[in-house]
């Protein structure tokens, strides 16, 4: 099943205003409705789903996936992380986007067929402006994202380390909205 096609086909209707956006919460809501929509039984799209539901013993950096898409007979299945974030802390957000693309490797790892990790904002400073060093060069099309990534701010205690290579290609939506899609 192409999950990126209906994540794509999903983004179009933002585009052209059928489906609108506020939060996070209800672009996870719209999503899923909109996944149940059109993929078809027996699959099951489900929300906040505990990663131990499909391995009890694991340990990853998150406990609960934002979306889950599965088969009954569980050969196949994929998990979807979102984020939209809406109160600036741009490096912070920044850090929090690095954290679902290292959730959905770990729960790629555990066996599901694909997973996702999508962004939507509608703030340029998430994708332009004057910086472009240290976490800001992943989500400025200037460094593609590999390696150990350390929390910018604060008490910079909180690494992650990201196993594949992940170019961030923001797509444009309204005048005011991107988005990207990172598929694991």
């Amino acid at each position: 099943m192409n999950i990126e096609n209906y994540i794509k086909k999903f983004f179009n209707k933002i585009e052209n205003h059928s489906i609108e956006i506020y939060n996070e919460f209800s672009l996870q809501h719209e999503l899923g409705v909109f996944l149940r929509n059109e993929i078809s039984k027996p699959y099951k799209v489900e929300f906040e789903r505990n990663v131990r539901f499909f391995n009890d013993g694991v340990k990853c950096v998150k406990s609960e996936i934002d979306i889950v898409i599965y088969h009954p007979d569980m050969e196949e299945k994929y998990a979807i992380e979102l984020k939209f974030p809406k109160n600036g802390q741009h490096p912070e957000s920044m850090f929090s986007f690095v954290k679902d693309i290292k959730f959905m490797e770990q729960v790629k790892q555990i066996g599901f067929t694909n997973t996702y990790a999508v962004t939507y904002v509608q703030d340029k400073l998430f994708y332009s402006g004057a910086k472009i060093d240290g976490i800001y060069a992943y989500f400025r099309n200037h460094e593609v994202l590999h390696g150990e990534i350390m929390k910018p701010t604060g008490r910079k205690d909180e690494i992650y380390m990201i196993d594949g290579h992940y170019h961030i290609e923001w797509l444009p939506l309204t005048i005011k909205s991107k988005y990207f899609m990172v598929t694991i």
